[in-house]
């Protein structure tokens, strides 16, 4: 049965959206999949959540967005989440569920902002689709489903992650791995600079690949090698930029990382383009607009993520 403060688990059909081969466009209606515009082969993701930390509801971030981490991924038919923040909602009210999913949920860390909006999935409570939960940043011998469960616990929250039926399974693993989730779909994985542990992704799927470096910190002049040799070729990285430079006295960085780390080394890796990603809460529409000039000017064809755009690679 389920809990009377559930989701709705119910079918919700999803229209389709055009797409700009190569490129990105931003969202025109309220809650719109990209799942019916990925074709077999096709390589295309759309951003549901792109703040770091806590999510935003002024008018000032409306443009970029408040919610946080969510993007889903399309390799072809198959479905890949990243991260479960509270973009995770408005993206499973947008799921066509007139047919069983099955799908991956990748974690780069299962904290509070990546983790808060799984219990409002509500593609989640469907018994009849199958859902698969990843982490490597938990180490040897943990558990992302206690992980979770004890983020689901009363008090902190009033529903328990068993009554979840859509999360069929789960894969614990090593940050550094390397695995094929799915046939055709090779993943990487590299441990990420932060005090509590991260993992950095790269999906890679028909001559193409995807990096996702969320949570790093790094060292002035000291290019991550983690992260460049996970990177290295990507056809897009969504990296991320918590913090601008010029706001960190010394340099140095735990945790969370900057643009303008993002775009050097995006550029000392030979990547195609960059996504400026998870924007601190306190940073606005204006400044962040800037931010999408120069990371253009300085890398054709990167952008500054926000909710609703679309990209193919």
């Amino acid at each position: 049965m389920a809990h009377p403060m559930a989701p709705p688990a119910g079918p919700r059909a999803s229209p389709n959206r055009p797409y700009l081969p190569g490129g990105w466009h931003e969202s025109v209606a309220g809650h719109e999949s990209a799942a019916k515009g990925a074709g077999e082969g096709e390589f295309d993701l759309r951003f549901w959540g792109v703040r770091g930390g806590i999510p935003t509801t002024n008018a000032e971030t409306l443009r970029f967005g408040g919610n946080t981490p969510c993007v889903e991924v399309h390799c072809g038919d198959h479905l890949i989440i990243l991260e479960a923040g509270t973009g995770i909602r408005p993206f499973g009210l947008a799921l066509d569920q007139s047919r069983p999913i099955e799908a991956d949920i990748f974690f780069s860390v299962s904290r509070f902002d990546h983790a808060c909006g799984l219990p409002f999935f509500g593609a989640g409570y469907n018994p009849a689709n199958d859902f698969k939960v990843w982490a490597g940043h938990l180490g040897p011998g943990g558990s992302i489903e206690q992980n979770l469960t004890e983020l689901m616990t009363s008090p902190l929250f009033p529903i328990p992650l068993s009554f979840i039926g859509g999360l069929k399974a789960w894969g614990d693993f090593v940050a550094g791995d390397a695995f094929e989730p799915r046939d055709g779909i090779r993943v990487r994985t590299a441990a990420l600079n932060n005090p509590s542990p991260a993992t950095g992704y790269r999906v890679e799927y028909n001559g193409k690949a995807l990096g996702y470096v969320s949570n790093t910190g790094h060292l002035p002049d000291q290019p991550d090698e983690n992260v460049l040799a996970l990177i290295e070729n990507c056809d897009l990285v969504i990296y991320d930029s918590y913090y601008y430079d010029e706001e960190i006295a010394n340099g140095a960085l735990r945790g969370h990382s900057t643009w303008q780390e993002g775009l050097r080394l995006c550029r000392a890796a030979g990547v195609g383009r960059m996504a400026a990603f998870q924007h601190h809460p306190d940073h606005l529409d204006d400044e962040l607009e800037q931010v999408q000039a120069i990371l253009d000017a300085r890398l054709p064809g990167s952008f500054v993520a926000c909710e609703g755009q679309v990209a193919r690679l």
